[in-house]
């Protein structure tokens, strides 16, 4: 059976995190993780979704951490999770990608960035149609605006 892998870029910043992301996306993938790994490739990564937070119990290497919700928006980030710890419950995640150590500074990864998360073949077809930057900056502040817009005039009345 072949192991399926996905690329993960970053639409914000334009740049990829990793071109080698396994899904863990069974009860027993999640739960074996990166345990008994000795070490993980620069390009590689895990997965974990359905996830709202995860351990690096019986891990042996330091990871980088990127919450993610269900629009595969950046809700929160670790850098340099250290081993056998249980990282935080971020209950708005849907998912948590566990990249190599520095991946989240070489590539500026920030809270409110969007990633597309999908295999190397359809990279090119989902980058044509994804927004550019500055739509999605666009998007992301008119969403904002509407946002403040509801919260200020629920207060006024």
């Amino acid at each position: 059976m072949e192991r399926r892998t996905y690329c993960v870029y970053n639409q914000t910043r334009e740049c990829f995190l990793s071109l080698g992301v396994t899904p863990a996306d069974t009860s027993f993938a999640r739960l074996k993780g990166f345990i008994g790994r000795l070490k993980l490739g620069p390009d590689e990564g895990l997965w974990v979704v359905p996830s709202s937070g995860v351990h690096t119990l019986g891990v042996l290497f330091p990871l980088d951490l990127i919450y993610l919700d269900e629009n595969y928006r950046v809700i929160h980030l670790i850098e340099y999770f250290p081993t056998f710890r249980i990282a935080p419950l971020r209950i708005q995640a849907a998912s948590v990608l566990e990249l190599p150590p520095h991946a989240i500074y070489s590539s500026q990864t920030q809270i409110g960035d969007r990633l597309l998360i999908c295999a190397a073949e359809e990279m090119e077809t989902r980058l044509r149609e994804a927004p550019s930057r500055g739509e999605d900056q666009e998007a992301q502040a008119a969403e904002e605006a509407a946002m403040d817009k509801s919260k200020s005039g629920a207060g006024s009345d």
